[in-house]
């Protein structure tokens, strides 16, 4: 990437885990300026914001609806803006700056409807625009070594998924402990702010999503038994999914499983073999071939090609972890744009970031599951 793009983001003001999350991943390809945003409703903090990042005055907007507004009228109108706000607020941010012509990357989920999802999808295409979704773990190397490998048949024909994204960070929800360690529960658990599920909208929408990019496989029904304990909200699902060609898999996720931190593990069978990768431990790729022994796959090495081997940042020894994966996902979206307005065509590994169609299977995912958990578990179709 030649060319220096210009952001903006709303939300991700100061202390604001994720905002920053996404500033430094962004910051690692070193091809995009913060110059404008909406980083908090308190003032205080929105203009703090900018003064740390030497925003110019007038580009720090009170309210997204102008900064969107005002931005798509400028002859240097930034290129795309960063959303990473509750969930409660992604469909209005959102649509507003596709309005107004602005690329768009958000965190997940993508909305709280399906419909809202699909009017999206539909926008995004009417202007022409490109629009991301943060499904962080299909930035990591060795999960793209794992798709490359899939795609390759060097597991034979995937036969039957598991996986799991335990956590144990809302426990205390149930158990009366001490809740003020866990602030983000103030609105992950709040159905304003979450929508109609907390723990598969969070988190099981990224074992939805890390699956469909490895295998190509994409959930057709699902039967599920999400687990509430009294809260307004789920928080603990169980998932028995079948893809469109019949083969089925199981999904895990919970925020209560003491002792497990961020552990999201995917284990893809196939006829030949086996994929196993674990987010806690990114940097390797475990594979089984039927009747050899297992083979650890390092990310950095000689024998790692492919996006893998692109998108790997330092040397096989050091590891690289979220901010890196973050980044390659802004890598594949930064360059999408830059290739567009130097009037180059998108190849497929140009466009190799999570859609915003993606984001519209993972709101049609958590639809299901919630659908299928309140009819005994009934096998419910995505729509």
């Amino acid at each position: 990437m030649d060319r220096k793009l210009r952001y903006g983001m709303v939300g991700g003001g100061p202390g604001a885990f994720i905002g920053a999350v996404h500033r430094k991943a962004i910051a690692l390809e070193e091809n995009a300026v913060l110059t404008a945003g909406c980083f908090s409703s308190k003032l205080e903090k929105n203009l703090e914001c900018g003064n740390a990042y030497n925003i110019e005055k007038d580009r720090v907007y009170a309210d997204y609806k102008v900064m969107a507004e005002e931005e798509g009228k400028r002859k240097d109108k930034i290129d795309f803006v960063c959303v990473v706000t509750p969930n409660s607020t992604h469909y209005e941010i959102c649509k507003a700056f596709l309005l107004a012509g602005i690329n768009v990357l958000c965190e997940k989920p993508l909305c709280f409807t399906i419909e809202q999802a699909k009017e999206l999808s539909a926008l995004t295409k009417e202007k022409n625009l490109y629009f991301g979704v943060c499904y962080t773990y299909s930035g990591y190397p060795m999960v793209k070594l794992a798709k490359k490998l899939v795609e390759d048949g060097e597991i034979g024909n995937v036969i039957n998924v598991n996986a799991e994204y335990l956590q144990d960070w809302l426990i205390d929800e149930i158990g009366g402990g001490d809740q003020s360690t866990t602030k983000l529960s103030v609105w992950r658990t709040d159905p304003e702010k979450s929508g109609i599920s907390n723990c598969v909208g969070d988190i099981g929408t990224h074992i939805e999503n890390t699956v469909a990019y490895i295998t190509g496989l994409h959930p057709k029904k699902v039967s599920a038994v999400l687990d509430s304990y009294g809260m307004e909200l789920d928080l603990n699902a169980n998932m028995l999914v079948e893809y469109e060609n019949g083969v089925h898999g199981v999904y895990s996720c919970s925020q209560v499983c003491a002792g497990h931190l961020n552990g999201l593990a995917v284990r893809i069978f196939g006829s030949k073999g086996a994929i196993e990768w674990v987010q806690e431990d990114p940097n390797y790729l475990r594979v089984t071939k039927k009747g050899q022994p297992v083979q650890i796959y390092h990310r950095g090495t000689g024998y790692v090609t492919g996006r893998a081997a692109e998108l790997n940042h330092i040397p096989s020894g050091h590891p690289e972890g979220l901010v890196f994966a973050v980044a390659n996902i802004y890598h594949s979206f930064m360059n999408a744009i830059c290739n567009k307005l130097d009037g180059k065509e998108n190849t497929k590994d140009d466009l190799d970031f999570p859609s915003v169609d993606d984001g519209v299977e993972g709101v049609c995912f958590v639809h299901a599951s919630v659908k299928s958990s309140q009819n005994h578990a009934a096998w419910t179709e995505l729509l």
